[in-house]
């Protein structure tokens, strides 16, 4: 099979990138400092909930919503202990629903137990 000149390998054409090259023994120290100042990232969604075992999250997304509104009416704005519902609704909420589920909560025609 020939290669045409123009067509960039898969590598680059795929990961968009240049392909890889070996690096010399200075450039992986360098590597390896730059590496290590960067900070670590953990990325995290809210824990499995046997009352929904099912792949469709949308209730489970509702009601973490509803659970963090009532953390915070109950004990208050900015509490530390609703901020673990912040963080599962909003990993498993599209933006969409929240936005719209902020604008029934202030208009007063949010469909939930508040």
């Amino acid at each position: 099979m020939a290669k045409i000149n123009n067509v960039k390998s898969l590598e680059e054409h795929y990961l968009l990138k240049d392909p890889v090259k070996p690096m010399e023994a200075s450039e992986n120290t360098e590597h390896e400092n730059t590496r290590a100042k960067k900070p670590e990232i953990k990325l995290e969604t809210a824990p499995a909930d046997y009352r929904f075992p099912t792949t469709n999250q949308s209730r489970h997304c509702f009601s973490r919503y509803v659970e963090y509104h009532r953390c915070v009416a109950a004990k208050g704005e900015g509490a530390p202990e609703c901020d673990k519902f912040a963080k599962y609704y909003r990993s498993l909420c599209p933006g969409e629903w929240v936005d719209r589920w902020n604008e029934q909560r202030e208009n007063g025609t949010f469909p939930g137990p508040l």
